[in-house]
């Protein structure tokens, strides 16, 4: 073999062994193929900071056929992502194969065509060593703190917690977000509207003062009851729109999220996938640079699509601090191909991107905005409205940049207008509105808040929210507003009318709420570990990442100026702070005279009714899905310790109801079956029956065989991750070229005494 490729991923593979010639092989080596083992430490913090990598048990083979390739090679081209990641892949590529530098060339490029390719193959450099090192020292810092900090949690909060240095910083700028919310008192005042219609057109001003009440409000109508109004102001003036710039990573984001409804991981898997097909530049960038080829084919196209009046070139830079590498923006590798082939996220999110590149290099929308003043001949104040018409759309007849403002009002157009011009006023409204309390984030603006802290990079963002809404710290949720009352005045024809309304506030789709143990964790470690979850902090280690990549920082010494405070304050938080449970006293049980409270407990979020130090122990029950410690009333707490209930007899066995680690259940005989939405206080005796006919329903139909062997059953069943053999309380696999259906009884039991007393558990926490 005359030249050996080896790339991250077997999609990239394919697109690029169509460019390269018949003297190129192209690998994949999937990923990482070294990284510190999850179960140890594994830095040696008191040999400089040394990890110890190791190549995992899944990447053994890979390793060991790139290995038996790259010796027959007389050239190993190392082609992984050109950011700090796709550095390290290469360095423990050449480390882990054993390469040397002779016979081995890095290769970057930022889309996969093949002149990008060749072009790559032409002008080959050695690993960069300072991409590397800001990589390693992002993994050493964050396994540092995430190593040491999760074991205080376990003994200061509850077990099998973790912590980590970017994930604790954003649960903290959503729980921070919640608590404001929380704080937040809405105060109402009466907005005023006035309609009226000028040949045949509607339009809607806007009262220049809003009023503290009704009272006032029913008063400034009644002085419009029979009042002249004119026009007492005309103004027109030109306006322009400019695109927004190409797509960088987090805007992408944004952008999926507000017009596509994408989460943000979503978004990174789909635009990897077109990456990867060669249809789109690299996706993990902080630049809006575009190069001067895209500039010159974005020109051609628009001109051939919609005129060269619409084409305007404009070159774009970066303002995020510490922009990493060089790259490009996220467009096309082809403005030409409007639409690419693949699945329907695949083509939404093209088309997205392909829209927003070439309206970043089209004309400015031409405007004329009008406002109009309208005068009330008994009152000095003035409506105003506001219009806008296009005179040129530009870059708007492709693209128009979403908002995150769910209450931003579109302007429209105003009919033709003359100062002094009488209107008629067809209805005026007063409308009791409240002011809004802070928006809880999504994960759009999640990423943008992110960004401007300067915490996090390109290739952070989407990981670091997906970890925090896997530990449970974050649900990301749609909740139903409540119905709220609010005032209603209106003049029409003479007449006010006066009435109470009712509309649903407070309505959330997919946003990001902390859960009771976020809350905890992130009070427990903003209390004792305030600099890890200071931004400014935050940022600065960002910083000095940076420092590391441009070479004006060694790596090991930033670490121990990091490591060294923080692994005292670990010592110190462990042996003298106090157990957080986030308690919130609840008020007094009835029945008892003790105290009940609302708490984190081993097993979750929970109530209590009484204390430790008392002679009579504390009664426990966990609290159900949708109840918050925060907002957890007294009676709600006492209505859980109703539970468990019986509620009759099936087939000679109680029915029992209770709440468990994993929600709400009946108990029938020996076995649990959860009951999902319904109610554990009201759900009847004919609905818990159903519940155990449906699961014995399911159960039945993934037995494939049954065997009895003397007083024992042996069952072939069907699992999620395929058939197995179940004998009593143990499970056994069935090796991958044994057909299931075909097993007797022989079969089984010499699989079950080839597997001996360890079988392989199949059990649902293992699977979870």
């Amino acid at each position: 073999m005359k030249n050996l490729v080896i790339v991250e991923s077997p999609a990239k593979a394919k697109t690029i062994e169509g460019f390269l010639g018949k003297d190129f092989t192209v690998k994949s080596s999937f990923g990482h193929i070294r990284d510190l083992p999850s179960k140890q430490l594994s830095v040696d913090v008191e040999n400089n900071y040394a990890p110890d990598y190791v190549i995992p048990k899944d990447k053994e083979n890979v390793v060991k056929e790139l290995r038996k390739l790259s010796k027959s090679a007389e050239t190993v081209w190392l082609a992984s992502d050109e950011d700090r990641e796709g550095e390290a892949i290469s360095w423990h590529l050449q480390e882990a194969l054993g390469l040397t530098a002779e016979k081995t060339k890095r290769i970057v490029f930022h889309e996969i065509t093949k002149s990008a390719i060749l072009n790559a193959v032409e002008n080959p450099r050695s690993i960069n060593v300072d991409l590397v090192n800001a990589q390693q020292a992002r993994r050493v810092l964050d396994r540092l703190v995430g190593y040491e900090l999760s074991p205080v949690l376990w003994k200061k909060v509850k077990p099998n917690l973790s912590a980590g240095r970017v994930q604790s910083v954003a649960v903290r700028l959503i729980v921070e977000r919640e608590r404001e919310i929380e704080d937040f008192n809405a105060v109402s005042s009466f907005r005023v509207l006035a309609y009226f219609t000028v040949n045949g057109t509607e339009f809607r001003a806007e009262l220049s003062k809003r009023f503290d009440d009704l009272k006032e409000a029913k008063a400034f109508l009644e002085k419009c009851n029979g009042a002249d109004f004119s026009v007492s102001d005309l103004q027109k003036k030109p306006a322009k729109r400019t695109p927004a710039a190409p797509f960088t990573t987090s805007t992408l984001q944004q952008e999926a999220s507000r017009k596509l409804g994408f989460s943000v991981s979503r978004t990174m898997r789909v635009a990897q996938d077109l990456y990867e097909q060669g249809k789109i530049t690299y996706m993990r960038t902080d630049s809006v640079n575009l190069s001067d080829l895209a500039l010159n084919t974005a020109k051609e196209e628009i001109g051939k699509l919609y005129g060269e009046e619409y084409s305007k070139t404009r070159k774009y830079s970066s303002k995020s601090k510490g922009a990493q590498e060089a790259h490009e923006a996220i467009r096309p590798t082809y403005m030409s191909v409007q639409k690419v082939d693949g699945d329907a996220a695949q083509k939404r999110l093209y088309d997205l991107i392909w829209k927003r590149t070439i309206a970043s290099q089209m004309a400015d929308a031409e405007l004329e905005r009008t406002t109009v003043t309208v005068g009330v001949s008994t009152s000095d104040l003035n409506f105003t409205a506001q219009g806008e018409v296009i005179k040129f759309d530009g870059f708007l007849k492709v693209y128009l940049e979403g908002t995150d403002d769910e209450n931003e009002e579109q302007k429209g157009m105003l009919p033709d207008l003359s100062v002094g011009q009488q209107l008629k006023a067809t209805k005026i409204e007063g409308i009791e509105r409240f002011s809004l309390p802070p928006a809880r984030y999504t994960e759009a603006s999640l990423v943008r808040k992110l960004e401007e802290l300067g915490i996090g990079r390109p290739s952070t963002y989407a990981p670091t929210i997906s970890t925090i809404i896997a530990r449970n710290y974050v649900v990301k949720e749609s909740r139903e507003g409540v119905e709220r009352k609010y005032g209603y005045l209106a003049l029409v024809d003479g007449a006010i009318s006066e009435e109470v309304k009712t509309e649903i506030a407070g309505a959330e789709k997919s946003k990001l709420f902390p859960t009771d143990i976020g809350k905890v964790v992130t009070d427990f470690l903003v209390e004792n570990f305030g600099e890890i979850l200071n931004y400014n902090f935050t940022a600065q280690v960002e910083k000095e990442f940076d420092e590391i990549a441009e070479g004006q920082k060694e790596w090991t010494s930033m670490i121990d100026s990091f490591y060294k405070p923080f692994h005292e304050t670990t010592v110190d938080t462990e042996k003298n702070s106090k157990k957080a449970t986030g308690e919130r006293l609840l008020g007094v049980d009835p029945d008892s005279g003790r105290n009940v409270y609302a708490r984190l407990g081993r097993f979750g979020p929970m109530v209590q009714i009484g204390e430790a130090d008392n002679e009579e122990k504390p009664k426990f029950s966990s609290l159900r899905a949708g109840q918050s410690m925060d907002d957890v009333t007294l009676e709600e707490a006492l209505d859980l310790f109703k539970l468990p209930r019986e509620i009759g007899e099936f087939e000679g066995e109680k029915l029992v109801i209770g709440v468990g680690k994993y929600g709400p259940y009946v108990r029938h005989n020996k076995s649990f079956v959860s009951i999902g939405d319904e109610d554990p206080l009201s759900i009847t005796k004919e609905t818990a029956i159903e519940l155990i006919k449906q699961k014995r329903e399911e159960a039945h139909k993934m037995i494939i065989n049954e065997f009895q062997d003397g007083e024992e059953v042996i069952q072939v069943k069907i699992g999620r991750y395929g058939p197995y053999i179940a004998k009593g309380r143990n499970n056994y696999r069935i090796p991958k070229d044994v057909e299931a259906n075909s097993l007797s009884l022989e079969d089984c039991k010499e699989i079950i005494e080839k597997q001996g007393d360890r079988p392989k558990r199949v059990s649902k926490r293992a699977k979870k």
